[in-house]
């Protein structure tokens, strides 16, 4: 196949990205004729290479159909039919051998819980998009099959997250069509997320904490399409102005570069998350201006394609970036990762559409630095204009009420923060980066797991966490204070004595060894871990006069460095490396600092954890702790006062100060 050509870039159109629509169009194009090579007799599946999902390869093959389906169908759509005949044709010829119950490669009965149920529901979409040129196209008896195969959806039982969605969206398309539904479980599934609703425009993925971008490419797109098929104006008001707000704070979640952060779930699905804005824009729904939205949109999907997505093959792999399998989950196979489709929802607006004519407009990240208090998922977002990076520092979403509760917590959702230009070191690597952690003298770790949300302000954010030791109960109290790039963490811990107390930073991945330093050490991590997915940690004990404190930091050779300061209570400091472990990079490195004993009872610990990529970025600011009291002077000359009251429990409030 050959490689990804693009139009020349448009920079009096589009300033800040050069995109166009154009430049969709052509990836499109690109993506849908790269699979062909991998169609099955009659187009009915798509037999992508790569690691099969738990559900087999024949439900991975109609993966394959079903979501590069819904691409082909905005390219349909958005051109009002006027495309090759030859994309029509394949997916008009897949439709009907996979209905065919006799033909070799016809699709799976959908069946209670199973993985087609989703796929119906991309298919369903795609059919109503292209109805025009290809339902009505087909046979009578060909349209019975198609029908017949989706009406399988009928009375069958799903998760009870965003999957609740996928009956209504099928249904919806069985009502258009004249064939059978129930109207009660099309009602069913839209009133099931209202009881996810947490207000502010944010959903949770089903019951608990589950805050991800599941809320943007599931439960704020499927209703909002549900309702432009049904012509219910009402629902689209309601959901449209849930979308509003939503939109509001979810623009803040991207790099001036276009990375999204790294955050949750399904991350494969890559530059899907940029389907919400172009949503906001076909439901006339968003309080973006229209170039703002390509803006955005625009330098997520280059994001990806300047960083070989999709690959030499023309294909969206299992990963991040390259193929990466720790990014992925058990349900994910070769075709999943073209849910990514969603993101060209921007192409059923037409040509003319404002968010294609005008120019762009610049995006917050472009203007100045942000700091933004997203309160229903507890999260604060702290983004830098100078180098561009977008930083979330959690404290409310977990998902880990629906988890094995003796598995390991999850690292997409329990660290202390994420950010554009990192991701969590995952498998054996993970358990250094970005949480706050009690080693028992036998090895025995409390980790954070079912966080408790205590507060969300202005720069300011506070939780709780609780688990057990063999010699007695941890509970953790954390704040932090968010100034320009620098999170401050201030830790309120009571667990037994002479246990050690561990805060990671982020951890800073590349394709190269990185250059490390702790605590006024210094060396290149080259060769230390071995090879595969082996760890080891440098770590150097005691105090470095003129640097605040103890220290350790990562730096890449483009110059981003992950720093992470003792400010208090600390006495030594130390560098995890990896190989193998990071979705940015083969190689990565998490600077920590540590308490090497614990004094027994409540201890307070205070932290400086940055990811910035100027030198200017790194001072570090001056924390005085008197009691449960911590003052802080900030780098940005701010001041800011924060008292941890009475003895932690999980439902025990961190009271912020004065500011901020």
């Amino acid at each position: 196949m050959s490689s990804l050509r693009l139009p020349p870039a448009d920079a009096e159109l589009s300033a800040y990205t050069g995109w166009t629509r154009a430049h969709w169009e052509a990836v499109a194009d690109h993506l849908l004729a790269s699979v062909v090579p991998y169609a099955t007799d009659d187009f009915a599946q798509y037999r992508l290479p790569g690691r099969q999902s738990r559900s087999g390869p024949v439900s991975d093959g109609l993966e394959g159909y079903a979501r590069t389906f819904m691409l082909a169908a905005f390219r349909i759509a958005g051109a009002g039919g006027q495309v090759p005949p030859a994309l029509l044709e394949r997916y008009a010829q897949g439709l009907v051998a996979g209905t065919d119950p006799a033909h070799p490669y016809a699709w799976p009965a959908l069946t209670d819980m199973s993985q087609p149920l989703v796929e119906a529901a991309s298919i369903a979409l795609a059919l109503h998009e292209t109805r025009p040129w290809l339902y009505d196209r087909l046979s009578p008896a060909e349209q019975e099959r198609v029908v017949a195969w989706l009406a399988g959806f009928i009375g069958k039982r799903t998760p009870d997250n965003n999957w609740v969605l996928f009956r209504v969206v099928v249904e919806q398309f069985l009502a258009e069509v004249g064939g059978p539904y129930e109207a009660a479980e099309i009602t069913s599934g839209l009133e099931r997320i209202e009881e996810w609703y947490v207000g502010d425009g944010w959903y949770s993925d089903g019951a608990g904490k589950n805050f991800d971008y599941y809320a943007g490419w599931a439960l704020h797109l499927y209703p909002v399409l549900w309702a432009r098929m049904a012509g219910d104006t009402a629902r689209l008001e309601r959901y449209g102005e849930r979308l509003r707000l939503f939109l509001g704070q979810y623009q803040h979640l991207f790099a001036a570069d276009g990375g999204p952060v790294h955050q949750g779930r399904s991350l494969t699905y890559r530059f899907a998350t940029a389907a919400p804005l172009w949503l906001g824009a076909l439901a006339g729904s968003s309080p973006l201006p229209p170039g703002r939205t390509r803006r955005i949109a625009s330098g997520v999907l280059r994001h990806f394609a300047e960083r070989g997505v999709p690959d030499e093959r023309g294909l969206l792999t299992l990963g991040w970036y390259d193929t990466f399998l720790p990014v992925t989950q058990s349900y994910s196979g070769p075709g999943s990762p073209y849910w990514a489709s969603k993101a060209f929802l921007g192409l059923l607006l037409p040509p003319e559409h404002p968010v294609w004519t005008d120019a762009e407009v610049p995006a917050p990240i472009d203007l100045a630095d942000q700091a933004v208090a997203l309160r229903p998922p507890g999260w604060l977002l702290h983004a830098t204009r100078e180098d561009g990076v977008v930083r979330l520092v959690n404290h409310g979403s977990d998902r880990d009420r629906i988890q094995d509760p003796s598995g390991l917590p999850d690292p997409h959702y329990l660290k202390l923060a994420y950010t554009s230009h990192t991701g969590p070191d995952l498998g054996e690597a993970a358990g250094f980066d970005g949480e706050l952690v009690v080693v028992a003298p036998d090895g025995a770790v409390a980790r954070r797991r079912r966080i408790e949300p205590l507060t969300t302000q202005d720069r300011f954010a506070a939780s709780a966490y609780c688990d057990d030791l063999p010699a007695g109960p941890v509970r953790v109290v954390t704040a932090s204070v968010v100034d320009g790039p620098a999170e401050v963490r201030i830790h309120q811990v009571t667990a037994p004595a002479g246990h050690r107390i561990r805060d990671g930073g982020h951890a800073l991945a590349g394709e190269t060894p990185l250059k490390w330093q702790s605590g006024g050490g210094s060396g290149d991590v080259n060769g230390e871990s071995g090879g595969g997915s082996g760890y080891v940690c440098g770590y150097m004990s005691g105090d470095v006069s003129g640097v605040g404190g103890v220290w350790a930091s990562a730096r890449r050779p483009d110059g981003l460095a992950s720093v992470v300061h003792g400010l208090h209570g600390y006495t030594g400091a130390g560098v995890a490396t990896a190989e193998g472990a990071n979705a940015f990079g083969r190689h990565s490195a998490t600077p920590y600092v540590i308490a090497d004993a614990h004094p027994g009872g409540t201890a307070v610990y205070v932290s400086l954890v940055l990811l910035a990529g100027t030198d200017e970025a790194l001072r570090p600011p001056v924390a005085r702790v008197e009691g449960d009291q911590v003052s802080l002077e900030l780098p940005s000359g701010d001041s800011a006062t924060i008292r941890l009251t009475g003895t932690p429990t999980c439902a025990r409030v961190v009271n912020g100060g004065d500011r901020p």
